[in-house]
């Protein structure tokens, strides 16, 4: 069994791990697409790999928090603890605003 880049905390947590990897967070078809990497969270704008070999092979992991892996369910909050000590909110409530993505918490190590 190979190791996933990212773990799961709690009901809304993700903590991700492996610093060459993009995380590309998919919360349901409608909601926009969150690119994780090690210096920070982003609206993601290109075109999203149809499967998890394309992705790899673009050093992405798709994280589709539908599945029962992740979440089980769409989400309207999801945390995500970031490789540099930062943990950003994502709200999904306000897609549309700047609160959208947000730093949460900075870890003071």
């Amino acid at each position: 069994m190979q190791d996933k880049p990212f773990l799961v905390s709690g009901r809304n947590t993700l903590i991700h791990k492996v610093r060459k990897l993009e995380l590309l967070i998919l919360n349901g078809d409608d909601q926009p697409v969150v690119s994780v990497t090690h210096k920070g969270l982003k609206v993601y704008t290109g075109v999203v790999p149809d499967n998890k070999r394309d992705a790899k092979m673009n050093d992405i992991e798709l994280v589709d928090v539908t599945l029962g892996e992740v979440f089980s369910e769409e989400k309207v909050l999801i945390f995500v603890q970031t490789i540099n000590g930062k943990e950003y909110k994502i709200d999904y409530s306000k897609v549309e605003s700047d609160q959208f993505i947000s730093l949460h918490q900075e870890s003071l190590f």
